[in-house]
């Protein structure tokens, strides 16, 4: 009875903690790319050796606040090596509707955004952009976006960090404090 209880015990712990999967990395985020909100190729090579936050967004969200802390973000951390990526994503209740240029437009207007987008992309299933896919086999299903808003953070070496839920603001402590760790691994 006490084995029993010592492996329920154990399988719990591992669901609850044990998300994270021990990748072999055969690819890193620099492989990916993406189209920007113009068209033009977006190669996440461009960003080697920097700390890349990739947070997929929706226009129509009640978390679409949170532009205002990541273009924050963005404007006090640039200078030491992060990268915003907004990845638009019409998957989590239609709430990204519009054209890429209509991102754009809403994006520059409400909220000044200056970080780079991408053209309008699936994030989840079997239609998610590979860079997604990747994320998943390599760090688990906290990779996965469950709604608009949620945060990769790849480190400097092209592998996944850490990663947050929508609810977790860009301005939060706990937020900042995984993207200043990030900055601080050579």
């Amino acid at each position: 009875m006490l084995k029993q209880i010592k492996v329920i015990i154990l399988l719990i712990m591992i669901s609850l903690f044990g998300n994270k999967l021990s990748a072999d990395y055969e690819k890193l985020a620099y492989d990916f790319q993406f189209k920007d909100l113009d068209g033009s190729p977006l190669n996440l090579s461009e960003y080697k050796d920097k700390v890349i936050v990739v947070v997929n967004v929706a226009s129509q969200c009640g978390f679409t606040k949170q532009y205002e802390d990541m273009q924050n973000v963005w404007e006090k951390y640039q200078s030491k090596g992060i990268v915003i990526l907004g990845i638009p994503s019409n998957d989590f209740g239609k709430q990204e509707p519009g054209s890429n240029k209509d991102i754009k437009n809403f994006c520059e207007a409400k909220f000044g955004i200056s970080f780079p987008m991408t053209e309008k992309v699936s994030v989840k299933g079997k239609n998610a952009h590979p860079l997604y896919k990747w994320a998943k086999e390599n760090y688990g299903s906290s990779a996965v976006p469950k709604w608009n808003f949620h945060k990769i953070i790849i480190g400097k070496d092209g592998r996944i960090e850490d990663t947050f839920a929508s609810i977790t603001n860009p301005s939060s402590k706990r937020f900042i404090k995984a993207i200043e760790k990030a900055l601080d691994k050579i």
